[in-house]
């Protein structure tokens, strides 16, 4: 393992820990996922040897690689991509989350691989806070008409939301997208009591402390723990 993997992952623990202490937040309600979209897997090994157990892909073909390699190591994947249904089966089989859910035919396309595979399906729904038609997830408003759609399927637990806001140089100009999603969660959670949203996958490296100050539980992180990336 490099010094400079070690010291990069040691810094945003850091910089997490003091952004959570800022709102009087425990660091520990905060997980770092670790993005290894087009990351080879001799460096995800690196960040796996210093500590980090909790790693996240964009592509189920890719991410079904890295697992098939990387199967004896004790690490969860998580899938933050855009997920089409016809993937739907093995992001079944291979995620321990899924942070992408954005329409009731996602769902029920889990929910039966859920039943096939005797499992509960955990996903996050993605929500287009910028309204940006190049990004995938629900509008706002049809937020809560999903959640009712979804009580009739027993092998999904739909468990918080995440977004991709719309870049800003300046990652206090995010602050309002991230207070928001916050926001549409504690409203949906009062309309849909019976869902636990207690996650909120918000913030990559650009503004993942102001997305934790405004309460987010899950930071995808890529680009400040290994550097700029090929875009394959």
């Amino acid at each position: 393992m490099t010094e400079r993997v070690k010291d990069r992952i040691e810094r945003v623990r850091q910089r997490m820990a003091e952004a959570a202490g800022r709102v009087g937040r425990n660091p520990e309600d905060v997980e770092l996922v670790a993005v290894t979209k087009t990351v080879p897997v001799a460096r995800i090994r690196e960040v796996i040897d210093a500590g980090v157990t909790l790693l996240g892909e964009n592509r189920v073909q890719e991410a079904s690689d890295k697992i098939a390699l990387l199967r004896s190591f004790p690490v969860t994947w998580h899938l933050i991509g855009h997920l089409q249904t016809n993937k739907s089966r093995p992001a079944a089989e291979l995620f321990e989350l899924i942070h992408s859910l954005d329409s009731v035919k996602l769902a029920a396309a889990l929910d039966r691989h859920g039943a096939a595979l005797q499992k509960q399906v955990r996903v996050l729904v993605e929500i287009n806070l910028g309204g940006e038609p190049s990004k995938t997830g629900l509008l706002e408003p049809d937020l809560v008409p999903l959640l009712e759609s979804c009580r009739q399927f027993t092998h999904l637990a739909i468990e918080g939301l995440m977004a991709i806001p719309p870049y800003r140089r300046n990652p206090e100009d995010v602050r309002p997208f991230f207070r928001r999603l916050r926001l549409l969660r504690d409203e949906a959670a009062k309309a849909c009591p019976d869902y636990p949203l207690r996650h909120l996958s918000m913030g990559m490296s650009h503004d993942y402390e102001i997305a934790i100050e405004e309460g987010a539980t899950l930071v995808r992180v890529g680009t400040a723990i290994f550097e700029a990336r090929s875009a394959v």
